[in-house]
């Protein structure tokens, strides 16, 4: 799983590439959390999951997991271009409750 970040304004973009899985979720999960430790004046964070070509419910945890983390700063999520299979998983779960996607 690849990640890359960058920050406009008060909003910070979050690119993941790859597969969100048990195997990947630990690193990219600390690299986040560091992440949004380190901007936690931003509005607003957004991930694009447009090149996530596989997730499982570990990646929804993560998910999950970074909206929490971000609600104690105050930071609203929403998740971005996400592909077929990840947009099906997401909104069966009803994790667009929580994050709208955009």
């Amino acid at each position: 799983m690849q990640m890359q970040c960058y920050r406009q304004g008060a909003s910070l973009y979050v690119y993941l590439d790859g597969e969100l899985d048990e195997h990947t979720v630990a690193e990219v999960r600390a690299r986040t959390d560091l992440l949004i430790d380190e901007h936690a004046s931003a509005s607003r964070a957004v991930f694009n999951l447009a090149n996530v070509r596989f997730m499982d419910s570990t990646g929804i945890g993560y998910l999950i997991g970074r909206y929490k983390r971000l609600q104690r700063y105050g930071i609203g999520m929403f998740l971005e271009n996400p592909n077929a299979g990840a947009d099906k998983i997401l909104s069966l779960s009803g994790v667009y409750t929580l994050m709208p996607k955009i």
